[in-house]
C-alpha cells in the first residue's frame, strides 16, 4: 500500500516515513501542496492508498491542498495531522474533504491504528487479491483471526498485527494449500510497483510465524518451499 505524507517539517516527515515503512507501507513525502499534487498527477506512478496531510504548509495551505486532491481523487482517504486543535479548524478540514483529523502531538500507536483502519478496506486503488472475500472471523486449529478488529488470538494470547501482516495472512488463507512464489506474493499483496523487496516478505513471514505457530522455528502452517516461496496449511 502506498502513502503520501505532505509535511513541510523534514524531521517529522522522515520520522513518519520511517515508521510507516517499518509497517510495510510504500511511502512518498512532499514538503508542500504543489509537490503533493504533482505526485497525484503522475500517470506513470501507482495510485496512493492514503494521504497524511499537514495544514500549515508553505504556499498552498493544507485546506486548499485537500480540496485539489479531492478534485483529482474523490475516494483516497485523507488523514489530517496538524497542530491546529480548534473546532473550527477541524470543521473546515472536514468540509474540504478530510476523512480523519488527528492533532499534534500525537501517539504513534493511535496514528498507526487510524491508518490501518483507513487503508484496510481497499477499493479499486488497492492491490486486491482477486480471491473470494473472507469472513471477518477465520479460525484454524487454536488460532482465531479477527480481520475487523485487527487481532490474532492464539489461546489466551492476543496479537495486533500491522496492516500488511494481516494482508499477507489473508492472502495465505485465501490461497490455502497453494505454493505461492515470492514474486506472486509481492505483486498481489504489496503491488507490483512497490519498492518492497522479496526479502521483506521473508521478514513478514517470520513475524507471522511468531504469532500463529506453536514453534516458529518448526512451522506447521506457513511452510517454506525451498527456492520458490511459501505454502499455507490450515490443518497440518
Amino acid at each position: 500500500m502506498r502513502i503520501l505524507i505532505v509535511e513541510d517539517e523534514e524531521a517529522m516527515a522522515q520520522g513518519l516515513k520511517f515508521n510507516f515503512e517499518q509497517e510495510g507501507y510504500d511511502v512518498v513525502t512532499a514538503g508542500d501542496g504543489s509537490t503533493a499534487l504533482a505526485h497525484f498527477q503522475k500517470s506513470d506512478q501507482p495510485p496512493f492508498n492514503l494521504v497524511i496531510l499537514d495544514l500549515m504548509l508553505p504556499g498552498m495551505s493544507g485546506y486548499e491542498t485537500c480540496k485539489e486532491i479531492r478534485k483529482i481523487n474523490s475516494d483516497v482517504p485523507i488523514l489530517v495531522l496538524s497542530a491546529r486543535s480548534l473546532s473550527e479548524d477541524k470543521v473546515m478540514a472536514f468540509d474540504c474533504g478530510t476523512d480523519q483529523y488527528l492533532t499534534k502531538p500525537f501517539a504513534l500507536p493511535e496514528l498507526l491504528s487510524r491508518v490501518r483502519n483507513l487503508t484496510f478496506r481497499r477499493g479499486a486503488n488497492g492491490a486486491a487479491s482477486g480471491s473470494p472475500q473472507l469472513a471477518s472471523l477465520y479460525r484454524f486449529q487454536n488460532v482465531e483471526v479477527d480481520f475487523d478488529k485487527f487481532e490474532i488470538r492464539v489461546g489466551d494470547r492476543r496479537y495486533n498485527p500491522t496492516t500488511m501482516e494481516l494482508e499477507l495472512l489473508r492472502f495465505f488463507i485465501e490461497n490455502e494449500g497453494k505454493v505461492l512464489s515470492r514474486a506472486e506474493i509481492l505483486e498481489r499483496v504489496w503491488g507490483a510497483d512497490s519498492n518492497v523487496t522479496t526479502r521483506t516478505i521473508d521478514n513478514f513471514v517470520l513475524r507471522l510465524r511468531k504469532m500463529i505457530e506453536a514453534n516458529s522455528s518448526e512451522p506447521t502452517h506457513i511452510l517454506s518451499m525451498r527456492g520458490t516461496g511459501y505454502r499455507f496449511v490450515a490443518r497440518p
